[in-house]
Formats: C-alpha cells, sequence, structure tokens
C-alpha cells in the first residue's frame, strides 16, 4: 500500500473561536483507497503558508511512501534539509502526517490506534477544561473571580473534576518576568476564590504561560500552596529547563509543562533536569502518536504523569485520546469545554463526553472521520496566527 495523495484543509473557527482561530487538517489517500486524517498544530506562521510546508513536506517525502512505515518516514522528515533537531514548525507538520499514516494502518486493520500501541489500559479518559466566558457574562472570567468561582460551579455541577485558568494576565514577549504585588494579590485572590466556591470537588489547575522568572514563579507559588493546585504550569519559558527545575526544586506544587515542546528529545530534558512532573504533549506539535508513546515511555521511567494539551482542533484530540488509553502514567486530557460547538461540527461523528469524562471510540483507526463539508464550508481567509502575543511587556 502506497500514499498517492494529499490534501489540506485550513479552516476557520468560527466565534468564539475557542480553540484557536483556526485548524490546519490534512488527509492522506492511499492507492487502496484508504485515507487518513491528521492536524497540524502550528501556530509560528500563518495558516496557509502552514498548510504550503505539508504540501513541500508530502510532495517530497509521504506520496509514493508505506504508510505503515511510520518509523521510517519520521527519521526521513524529521532529518530533511539537514536539521535532525526539534524544530517545532517542521515536527507540528511532520506530527500531522505522522497521526494520518497512524488513522490509514488502523483502518486497513480494522483496529483503533491504542490497540495497535499496546492496547486499552482505561475505559475511560478524565477531562478537564479551561474556564471559558458565558452569555450575559458582565466581567472577564480571565480576571474577575467571582465571575471565575461561579464558573468553576458550573463546570463541577457538568461532572468536571478539575478546571484551568490563568489569571496572571497577558503574556508577551519581553517575558519571563518580575510579578508585581498587585499581579499576586491578584492571582492568589482568584484562586482562593475559586478553592472557596468548589471545596474539594475539583482540582486547580493554575497557567501562566511561562511569564516569570524562576524566582518570580517560586513568589507565586508560595502563595498558592496554602489552595493545594493541582499543577503549576510552566512557570518559565520553555527554552529553559533548568530555569524550571529551580521553581520545582522551590515548591510543593507539581509542575506542569509541554505545550510549546516537541519530541522525546526536548522531553528528555525536562525530565532529566527535574523541571516538572506532568508532561502536556501536544500530538499535533510534538511528534504524533508514536513519539507522544516514547515520551510517556520516558515519563512513565521518571514517575511521572502526561496530561495531552489541546488548544487546536478535535483530530489533535482524537489522537491525544488513543495515546491517552494505552499509557499507564495518564493523569488526565484537556478538552474544550465538553467537546461540543465546532469541534463536534466538523466532525461527522463527535467526540463523546460524558460527567467529565471522554469515552473511548469504537471505529478504527483514529476514530473520528473529518467532515469535509463543513470545513470547505468555513475556509480561513485571514492572516492572523493561531496565537499572538502582547508586543513588549504588558500592564501590570
Amino acid at each position: 500500500m502506497k500514499i498517492v495523495d494529499a490534501k489540506t484543509f485550513v479552516v476557520g473557527n468560527p466565534p468564539p473561536s475557542y480553540g484557536g482561530r483556526y485548524f490546519v487538517f490534512l488527509k492522506l489517500v492511499t492507492d487502496a483507497g484508504v485515507e487518513g486524517v491528521g492536524e497540524v498544530y502550528a501556530a509560528t506562521f500563518g495558516a496557509h503558508t502552514v498548510a504550503r510546508m505539508v504540501e513541500d513536506v508530502c510532495g517530497r517525502h509521504v506520496i509514493g511512501a508505506d504508510p505503515g512505515r511510520i518509523e521510517q518516514l519520521w527519521r526521513d522528515v524529521y532529518s530533511r534539509g539537514y536539521t535532525q533537531r526539534p524544530d517545532v514548525s517542521l515536527v507540528a507538520v511532520l506530527s500531522g502526517i505522522e497521526m494520518a499514516c497512524w488513522d490509514i494502518v488502523g483502518k486497513e486493520l480494522d483496529r483503533p490506534v491504542h490497540a495497535l500501541l499496546g492496547g486499552r489500559v482505561r475505559d475511560r479518559l478524565r477531562s478537564y477544561s479551561y474556564l471559558y466566558p458565558a452569555d450575559g457574562d458582565t466581567a472577564d472570567v480571565y480576571r474577575d473571580p467571582d465571575t471565575a468561582a461561579q464558573r468553576a460551579v458550573e463546570y463541577v455541577e457538568q461532572g468536571f473534576t478539575a478546571v484551568k485558568f490563568d489569571p496572571l494576565g497577558d503574556y508577551a514577549t519581553f517575558d519571563p518576568r518580575q510579578p508585581s504585588l498587585e499581579a499576586l494579590e491578584r492571582t492568589e485572590r482568584y484562586v482562593r476564590q475559586v478553592r472557596d466556591a468548589v471545596g474539594d470537588r475539583c482540582d486547580l489547575l493554575v497557567g501562566t504561560h511561562g511569564q516569570l522568572t524562576s524566582s518570580g514563579a517560586i513568589r507565586l507559588a508560595k502563595r498558592l500552596e496554602p489552595y493545594d493546585p493541582l499543577w503549576l504550569e510552566e512557570p518559565t519559558p520553555p527554552e529553559s529547563p533548568e530555569e524550571m527545575a529551580r521553581v520545582a526544586r522551590g515548591t510543593s506544587i507539581p509542575i506542569a509543562t509541554g505545550e510549546r515542546l516537541t519530541t522525546k528529545y526536548e522531553f528528555a530534558r525536562v525530565l532529566a533536569t527535574g523541571a516538572a512532573s506532568i508532561l502536556q504533549l501536544n500530538l499535533g506539535r510534538s511528534g504524533g502518536l508514536l513519539e507522544g508513546r516514547k515520551i510517556a515511555a520516558l515519563a512513565e521511567a521518571h514517575y511521572a504523569s502526561i496530561a495531552p494539551h489541546l488548544y487546536c482542533g478535535p483530530v489533535v484530540g482524537a489522537a491525544n485520546i488513543q495515546l491517552s488509553l494505552c499509557v499507564p502514567n495518564f493523569l488526565m486530557l484537556e478538552g474544550i469545554h465538553t467537546w461540543g460547538g465546532f469541534h463536534a461540527e466538523i466532525l461527522k461523528k463527535p467526540i463523546v463526553w460524558e460527567g467529565g469524562y471522554v469515552l473511548p471510540p469504537a471505529a478504527p483507526g483514529l476514530g473520528v472521520e473529518l467532515d469535509e463539508e463543513v470545513a470547505l464550508r468555513h475556509p480561513y481567509d485571514e492572516d492572523a496566527l493561531h496565537l499572538e502575543m502582547v508586543s513588549g511587556e504588558p500592564e501590570p
């Protein structure tokens, strides 16, 4: 079986656009007529530039290849142009291609991907979500602790046992920085009120988007320790795990990181330095499913957990689900609220969320099918990036 065609879909994510401004999907087709779908999580270039990158890689390395020789294909793409290093944009493209190959292999064998990666070890997956705005809000849920507390209670009543938020403020190109006393007080008050509202029914996941220096992160962590968050996410930028390790040694709160990391090589540095005990790999950027299985194995050997990241589309979400089902050190899975809205509309059959948990899909491969008609009805025709930072120094 050979891959004979590749097609990209650059899809605009309609308001409220949770998960980013757009999604980049791809489809691979074999000479046997089997199709596989993947998704690329690349935020460093415009969406259509990323699509052209996918087409370039597919033209040079994928068309004519056997989709079952995933390790060989991975090494060829990873090494192209004499790179052979964790290039975040190239590995994102590779990730989408790799998961599409697994989708093909699973469909050809009539087996879900998790069955080909060791087999299922759990029957449902604990799920968490950011606290998102709601219709009728009169205050910003990301800045106002009263609104956040109300929203957290609503999520708990739906079945969530963990919620995430990042009350520190804007992330910016001048990060990392030392937090102001006002920012420390505001963040502590926010976390305290959410904890008071949900009690012990719900874990609190505190994000910072790499905004802090290591000393600043330790100052913040000391204030938050009385409220027992399950994790402090990416307290320092991802470029120096050694600095993040200083934070991990300076607080009792577990450190989580990984949404901006790629391949086993970068995650190995995190583990070797002791920078984090919770790895948030995003399979649309970190190298795909087989690479994700290797990262999970490295984490297992360091008594670390994985909590796959999702701030993109549902095909990456489907890949995250397949990996999570077959690794023993899975902690929890990020979703966009309850996996509804456009994330459900873009699939022929939505991912099933029930009472705080994602249920395993029964279909072979990744277990989802892209609705191409919906994708074509929502083209992304703007030039903004998937996410953008504040330029310079943000307001305190």
